[in-house]
């Protein structure tokens, strides 16, 4: 979403259009090898960067939820995480908000999902919930960026 896709979801964000988007960000390009992807952090490792990001040549990862959340035809904008139970409760709380924006033709709402990629992260899976919360989090802190004032009045 941040280089594929990032363009046409620049523009539906500042058409308003009544659209939900699920960002799942897992640092790299995972289903093609795992190459770097915009929001690969500093100094990680990848296929594309073995010997990790850097930022002098390479630039620093890419907020695209921030990004999109200043825009006036976003309703709703956060960043979530999967790296425990207590935050996959938020993150589904986020995507019903994003939903809740979409139905009530209040604008876009986008919930980017911190998430896991131990394959290409060459950790086991409990080590990939650890990696985003002590690595990730720091880089992508989580929250809501935007809510319509619609979605702050609902119980």
């Amino acid at each position: 979403l941040a280089s594929i896709g990032g363009n046409e979801i620049l523009h539906a964000a500042a058409r308003g259009e009544n659209l939900t988007v699920i960002f799942v960000n897992n640092a790299n390009y995972g289903m093609t090898g795992g190459q770097m992807a915009p929001t690969t952090l500093p100094g990680m490792v990848t296929t594309s960067s073995p010997y990790g990001r850097d930022v002098k040549t390479q630039g620093y990862p890419i907020h695209m939820t921030e990004m999109l959340a200043i825009l006036p035809g976003v309703a709703y904008a956060s960043r979530n995480s999967t790296h425990s139970v207590a935050e996959i409760r938020k993150t589904k709380k986020a995507i019903r908000k994003a939903f809740e924006a979409q139905t009530q033709g209040l604008g876009l709402g986008i919930v980017e999902v911190l998430s896991s990629c131990p394959t290409n992260w060459r950790l086991d899976p409990m080590e990939s919930l650890d990696f985003i919360r002590d690595a990730m989090v720091p880089v992508f802190p989580l929250g809501e960026f935007k809510v319509h004032d619609a979605l702050k009045r609902r119980k």
